[in-house]
C-alpha cells in the first residue's frame, strides 16, 4: 500500500519542484502571474524550494524501489514532470498561479493595535 502512495507523491514532488524552478525565471513569472518578478531573495527561495522538491522526489523513488530501479524511476519521472510543466506553461499557465503566493503572500492589513 505504501509503495502505491509513493508513486503519485514522487510525481507530485517532481512536478512542483519544476514548477517552482520555472517560477524562479522572470519570463515564466510574468507569464503566470502577469506581475513583475519578485525581488532576488524571493526568486532564490523559489529556486531552492524547487531543488528541494526534486531532491524529495529522488528520496521517494529511492525509498520506493531502492537504488537500482529507483534511480531509473526518478529519471523517468522527472522527464515526465518536466514535460508536464512545459505543457502547463504553454497551454494553461494560470493553473500555476496559486504557487505565486509562495513568493508573494498577501499582505495582511495592520491590526487596530498596530496603528
Amino acid at each position: 500500500m505504501q509503495e502505491a502512495l509513493l508513486l503519485p507523491a514522487l510525481f507530485l514532488s517532481a512536478y512542483l519542484g519544476f514548477a517552482l524552478l520555472a517560477l524562479g525565471q522572470a519570463r515564466q513569472w510574468r507569464r503566470v502571474s502577469g506581475a513583475p518578478p519578485p525581488d532576488r531573495i524571493r526568486i532564490l527561495a523559489l529556486r531552492l524550494l524547487g531543488a528541494a522538491g526534486l531532491a524529495l522526489s529522488l528520496t521517494l523513488s529511492l525509498l520506493r524501489d531502492g537504488p537500482s530501479f529507483g534511480s531509473l524511476l526518478w529519471t523517468t519521472t522527472i522527464s515526465l514532470a518536466a514535460l508536464a510543466i512545459a505543457f502547463t506553461l504553454t497551454w494553461r499557465p494560470g493553473l500555476m498561479r496559486p504557487l505565486t503566493r509562495l513568493a508573494l503572500p498577501r499582505r495582511v492589513a495592520p491590526s487596530p493595535v498596530d496603528r
